[in-house]
């Protein structure tokens, strides 16, 4: 098993809690930090934009990453949403473990 985090933006703080309870819940992370109040500067539609938005971190499998993308896309109000996989080359192998125990069993 090769545990990922997950990188996505919301564009509030109630959408993001919606995201993450939602993949949690259906075991596509096993956990999912919210954190409220960044402030993002992206390219969109020709010019520099700046927003207010809410980062969400997950932690999941490399195995699940297409579904969870696939997931938060449809939960998301933007029309091209920040989902990013980076894979964890290592850590507390007990933690890392408790990523796999629970996540959706493999098939």
């Amino acid at each position: 098993m090769t545990a990922v985090l997950m990188y996505a933006t919301a564009p509030t703080k109630d959408e993001a809690l919606r995201i993450a309870r939602t993949i949690v819940d259906e075991r596509l992370a096993a956990c999912a930090n919210v954190i409220a109040g960044v402030t993002s500067m992206y390219w969109w539609e020709g010019s520099v934009q700046e927003d207010v938005e809410a980062v969400i971190v997950m932690k999941t499998r490399d195995d699940l990453v297409q579904a969870l993308t696939s997931r938060v896309r449809d939960l998301h109000s933007y029309q091209c949403p920040c989902v990013v996989a980076v894979p964890i080359e290592g850590g507390n192998a007990e933690f890392l473990a408790w990523i796999d125990a629970e996540t959706l069993a493999k098939v």
